[in-house]
Formats: C-alpha cells, structure tokens, sequence
C-alpha cells in the first residue's frame, strides 16, 4: 500500500487487464466440439492437447498467491518456505504416473469430477457426496486467497477507493475484476481459463527473468544478497536431541503438499480437459519449467530483505496491512521503473483470475453432478446440468468474496492449511481406488471422517497458525505436516475396517468400471 497512485504502473496495468478480458470473452467460440453442455463449458469440450494442458496446469498450480505467499515466506521464515520447491519437484513424477489412469476412466464412462470416478468405482452415493464436499469445502478458501494476491496488487497500485456494498467497505477495483471474471467465466467456462492462462505464463516468465538479472545487479549480486541474510534463515534449524526437527516438518511439507496438490477440483479439471493421457504424460514432462522458475520467486524473498523494503516509510503502510505478502511489491515498485511494475503486477493479477476461474468452474461440475443431479433433481437435463453448473460457480465465486471481505484476512490465509489438510482425506478414494477396488466404500467414510476431524483438531490446537503438529512415535518427536500424519491413519483405517465390512457384506455395490477403462 503506498501513498499515491503509481499512474504508470496503473495504466499498464489496466491495459493488460483489459487484453486478458476481451480474450476470456472471446475465447468461448474456440475449438468447440460436440460434447455434452457441461463438457462444453466445464471441461473445455476434452480437447486441449499438451501445450495447452500444460499452459492450464500451470495457471491451476502457479496462482498470485504463489508469487506473493512463497517469497513471503522465504522472507518471513527463511529457508522452511523453499518447501513449495521440493513440492514441485515431486508432484509432476506423481502426475505423469497416476493421473493418466484418471483421465482414461473417465473419458471413458463420461465422469466429470472425481466424486463422478468414486461413484462409478465403488457404487456407493455417500462416499462420492463426501468427496464433492471436501472437494468444495476445501476450494472456497483458496479463491478467497486469491482475492488477498489481488488486493496486494491494488495496494501496490496505490489505488484506495473504496464503496460500500451490504454495510462492507470494497475497493472498488476488485469488485470490477470480480465482475469481468465471473461475466467471462459464466459465458465461456473453461476456455477463457486456457486462453488467459497463456498470457498470464508470457508475463510470469518475463517478470521473473527481468527479476533475477536486474535485482541481483542492483543489489550487488547474489553474494551480496545471501550474506545479508541472518544465519538462522539460511538453513533449517537443527533438531533437538530425540526430535527430527525442522527436517521433518520440511519433507512432510513438500510430500504431503505434492500428494494433496492434485486432488483439488481445479487440478483435476485440468487434468480430465486434457484431448489424451498422453497430452497429459508429456505435459508433465515440461512441466519442471515452471518449477525453476517457482526457485527464483522464492528468492525474491531474500531479495526483498537484502534492499531493506521493509524498513522503507513508504511502504509501512503496506506492511501493516498485509504484513510479508507486501515484499514482493514493494520490492518491484522499489527496483523497477512504473511500467515494468505495471507488468509485474498484472501477473499476478493475471495469476490470481485464472486459478479463481478454474476453482469456481469445478465446484460448479462439483455441485451439479454430485449433489444437484445425484439428490436434487434426478431426471436433469444436459442443458439445465450445465446451466445450473454456471450458477454454482458465480455462487461459489461470491462465497470467496464474501468470505474475503467479511473475514479478517488471516482467516484466509488460516482456512487454506485447513484446505490442504482436507483435500488429501480423499486420496485413498481417488488414487487407491484407480489401482484397487478391495477397500470396502463404508471403510473409506470411516477414514475419511477420521482424518477430516482430527487434522481439524490438530490444526486448531495450533490455533490455525501452523499446519505442522508434533507427533510422539517410540521415544521421539517428529514434527509433521498435518496432512501426511492423519492420511496415515486415514489409509490404515480404511484398510483394518474393510476386511470388517466385506465380511458383514457392507458396500458390496457393482463396480460400473473396467479394466479396459484404465488403459
């Protein structure tokens, strides 16, 4: 937040801003098939090959709150925030491996969501409602994230005109980004996100490289950079005597992330619009492209911290509202001329729109195939499935807002590690049950329910302010993400409980599969 309106900046800014939703607009009437209505709009008609799978994926994974939250991390915390890295590295090999096997069921039997997968798979109406609600629950918080990432950019902008709407004050530049996004997603669904999603790489790529050549010579280069950072953040923390430590809790991190990442309903829309698997193998093959460059966003963290912007009076302002999401901002507006701040800005802009568009695009496939048509309407039309898709994203968009708006901004931030800690419960669901059908459906809710409470409880015995819980096992500590210690005992449960269940011939439902759908 600074002073005054950065007028160059702004006017960048705006013109690309205005680029990006004329092409959401127009997009819609690309490469139309003849695929049902909700195939259509929700999933891009299955047609995208593997460079815009690639291009879709990467606005799926890499949004604004990736270039604001990461650097802040590494800025506020050090080296712990370098987990996202290790995610990266990790969750392509995982894609190219398992995710084919999604794609090729349901292009098979027509599944739109995962839930659609885990209703076909295990016949079971309960275990797939539970997943599409944990898919929805778990996305609300992320687009409310992306919302912050936007404000940021306001902020930086210097733009502060607000209006009041229902007795909440909004600036008014995001309630008109707000309403482009949901015009264009509504009338244009999924294409719009594929298409912006490509301007959006032109612009992250071209920001990040002008970053780590002009920065670094500005501040005297890389030297200089690292040995203004205090010893403490450079590397992890050593363990304690009988504790793993930080070592523990940075692995769990970046595994546990990588399990969860690709189980979000933004993701696998991305996944299941791919035209083949194999548009989906070689696109996670280039995919470590965006994972060099995710190395030197997390650097602009320590970059942030060796120009001092922290303690510069302009920028205080922006500090105190949004406290180490401001670095990188200020860092641009501090080490760039207006225009090119203008552009760093409209990526992230940019990177906020397209991952917001997609989650709301999924919920809505979430909604109406899993909850809408499934206990609501059973006899739904094509035509009206998709329509009422359109509705339940706008209304899923507006919860990110209101939630946003209504809600102190931690909250978001605070709400998102109990996303991750969500999303994961439905992995023995999804991913085992690509590979096997022997888990009773009735033992996969148990374990379910299991994880969704106690890494709830875990999560608020921390006062959501961590997402790491220290687990005792034979005489040590063992920091942990709490995602990973709870899908443990999510997956052990689920496989104790099912040979139970098989044997009170509980959830003996056909499998609407194949192994031919598989292949």
């Amino acid at each position: 937040m600074i002073k005054n309106i950065n007028l160059e900046a702004l006017i960048v800014f705006a013109a690309l801003f205005g680029v990006v939703a004329i092409v959401g607009f127009l997009s819609g009437r690309w490469n139309r098939a003849s695929a049902s209505p909700l195939s259509e709009w929700g999933l891009g008609g299955r047609r995208f090959g593997t460079i815009i799978t690639w291009f879709m994926l990467g606005g799926d994974v890499y949004t604004a709150y990736t270039f604001v939250a990461v650097p802040a991390l590494m800025f506020g915390a050090g080296a712990m925030g370098f987990f996202s890295v290790l995610t990266m590295m990790l969750v392509y090999p995982i894609l190219f491996a398992i995710f084919p096997r999604l794609w090729s069921v349901s292009h098979a039997r027509g599944y739109v969501t995962a839930a659609d997968f885990v209703r076909g798979r295990f016949g079971n109406h309960i275990l797939a409602l539970a997943i599409a609600l944990t898919g929805i629950v778990a996305t609300m918080p992320y687009i409310a994230l992306q919302l912050v990432g936007f404000e940021v950019v306001i902020a930086g902008l210097g733009i502060h005109f607000a209006i009041m709407v229902g007795g909440i004050s909004v600036e008014l530049p995001l309630l008109v980004a707000f309403i482009i996004l949901a015009a264009y997603t509504y009338t244009s669904g999924l294409r719009a996100s594929a298409m912006i999603s490509i301007v959006k790489t032109v612009l992250v790529y071209g920001t990040v490289i002008a970053a780590i050549v002009v920065i670094p010579a500005e501040l005297g280069g890389y030297g200089r950079i690292f040995s203004s950072i205090a010893p403490g953040k450079l590397l992890l923390e050593p363990a304690a005597r009988g504790s793993f430590g930080a070592q523990s809790a940075y692995a769990s991190l970046g595994f546990g992330s990588a399990l969860a990442l690709f189980l979000y309903p933004h993701s696998i829309t991305g996944i299941l619009s791919s035209s083949s698997r194999n548009a989906i193998r070689r696109s996670a093959v280039i995919m470590p492209a965006y994972t060099v460059a995710l190395g030197f966003i997390a650097l602009l963290g320590f970059m942030a911290i060796a120009a001092h912007v922290a303690t510069m009076p302009s920028y205080a302002d922006g500090f105190r509202a949004f406290g180490t999401n401001f670095a990188v901002p200020a860092l641009f507006l501090d080490m760039f001329p207006g225009w090119f701040s203008g552009i760093a800005f409209a990526a992230i802009g940019i990177g906020a729109l397209v991952p917001a568009a997609i989650m709301s695009i999924a919920s809505g496939n979430l909604f109406t195939r899993n909850i809408y048509r499934e206990y609501i309407y059973l006899s739904c039309t094509p035509a009206r499935e998709c329509q009422v898709a359109k509705f339940a994203a706008l209304a899923v968009m507006i919860g990110g807002l209101v939630f946003n708006l209504g809600f102190p901004r931690v909250y978001a931030v605070q709400m998102q590690l109990l996303g991750g800690i969500w999303i994961i419960q439905t992995l023995p669901a999804v991913v085992l049950g690509l590979y096997t059908r022997r888990l009773n459906p009735w033992a996969l809710l148990v374990g379910w329910l299991t994880g969704m409470t106690t890494g709830t409880a875990m999560a608020a015995s921390t006062g959501l302010q961590s997402s790491i819980y220290s687990v005792h096992v034979f005489g040590f500590v063992v920091p942990c993400y709490i995602a990973v210690s709870t899908l443990i005992l999510n997956i052990v449960l689920s496989a104790v409980c099912s040979p139970v269940f098989n044997a009170m011939a509980l959830g003996a439902d056909g499998d609407a599969t194949m192994a031919e759908d598989y292949i």
